[in-house]
């Protein structure tokens, strides 16, 4: 039986969907780096933060694990800078990193000053501080489990 018209768009149709269906397939199993979008987890977040933390010399590095207790996050993430230039350079280049490889746009607070540095990625809350400003606040003491507010 001879081809017809619609049998020959049929076919391209065939080929374009299985085109986009490998291309699918391709950037669940990592291919494509905006797939870090879609399986981006608190976890896999968490690892990026402190790594970029790290990569910047960043000092006394803590996390601290909410869940079950806040809801506004997964986890926190505090580090200190020696100055409130490194603590302004850590701040931008993570924001940066988390755009380039998550898509994650973040919310910064504090990036003029340089004292102490909020980012919410959503899921990780990130404070970096200068040592002066983190030994002022001791946030981490905070976040201890097992201490109750004694007031």
């Amino acid at each position: 039986m001879p081809s017809t018209g619609a049998d020959t768009v049929r076919c391209k149709e065939d080929n374009a969907l299985s085109l986009s269906s490998s291309a699918a397939q391709a950037a669940h199993a990592g291919a494509n780096p905006m797939s870090a979008l879609q399986t981006a987890n608190s976890e896999t977040l968490l690892a990026a933060i402190l790594k970029s933390l790290d990569d910047d010399k960043g000092e006394d590095i803590v996390q601290i694990n909410l869940r079950g207790r806040s809801e506004m996050g997964d986890y926190m993430v505090i580090a200190s800078g020696r100055s409130t230039r490194q603590v302004t350079a850590m701040a931008e280049k993570l924001a940066d990193r988390l755009k380039q490889d998550f898509g994650i746009i973040s919310k910064t607070e504090g990036k003029e000053a340089g004292d102490w540095v909020l980012i919410d990625t959503g899921d990780v809350i990130v404070h970096i501080f200068r040592p002066e400003v983190r030994d002022f606040y001791q946030l981490e003491k905070m976040w201890q489990p097992g201490v109750a507010a004694a007031r």
